[in-house]
């Protein structure tokens, strides 16, 4: 049984704050695609990267935590914004994702610049 959109993002969402590398990649296709919104820039795709780029947050950043604002849904997308608090650099940050579901894993995702 494929989990909603709603619950694809909560499911990466609590990885991400227990920085469960294996469970958070779970939720997103091996050829996701990283981008910037609004312009539409590709940052990084695929799972591999997004390996790389969440293991070396999580080893850089032990304490982060992303707490859920409010989520919006509609159809296959979900847009979370985020506070972002316990970085290294002691700057909380807000964050605006939008992630795309597609045959039952997260297939894009928007960061808001």
């Amino acid at each position: 049984m494929s989990l909603s959109p709603v619950e694809l993002a909560k499911k990466q969402l609590d990885a991400y704050n227990r920085q469960d590398i294996d469970a958070f990649l779970s939720a997103y296709s091996s050829n996701v695609e990283v981008r910037e919104f609004p312009s539409n820039n590709l940052i990084y795709s695929g799972n591999d990267k997004m390996r790389e780029v969440y293991t070396n947050l999580f080893k850089a950043n032990p304490k982060q935590h992303a707490e859920l604002k409010a989520r919006t849904a509609h159809l296959n997308v979900v847009i979370d914004h985020e506070l972002v608090t316990g970085r290294t650099n002691r700057i909380d940050a807000e964050a605006v994702a939008m992630y795309e579901i597609k045959d039952g894993s997260i297939s894009k995702v928007w960061f808001i610049k």
